[in-house]
């Protein structure tokens, strides 16, 4: 069993958890969070914040973090490379990084209640 770890731009979230389902995983976990890596960050207006109200001060800055979105997920060792394969091939444009998916091995797994365990747990019913 594997654990997908998948950042994206937020605008790319519906289209993930899609091709998700298609592939029957069960259940997903889904952040909005702020992050840096190799995708180029945009300029912003600099805003400046005194008590409850922000003003523009005419200059642009590059944020150290922004906005993206996480999903993790557990998959069966069967599916990983499909999954892979069509949200590399359906997300993005192809010329520039449109986020990043990390695989994980996970040595066992358990539901807590009903006492199942192993990938029997990762489908839906």
């Amino acid at each position: 069993m594997k654990e997908l770890s998948i950042y994206l731009f937020s605008g790319a979230v519906p289209a993930a958890t899609e091709i998700l389902r298609k592939h029957g995983v069960g259940g997903l976990a889904y952040y909005e969070i702020y992050c840096a890596g190799r995708t180029r960050r945009h300029e912003i207006p600099e805003l400046i914040f005194q008590g409850a109200r922000a003003y523009q001060t005419g200059r642009r800055i590059i944020p150290a973090f922004e906005k993206r979105a996480k999903i993790e997920t557990f998959v069966p060792d069967s599916s990983v490379e499909e999954i892979v394969n069509d949200l590399i091939g359906s997300i993005g444009s192809g010329t520039e990084p449109s986020g990043m998916v990390f695989v994980k091995e996970v040595s066992e797994a358990y539901e807590i209640g009903s006492k199942q365990c192993g990938e029997a747990i990762l489908t839906t019913k």
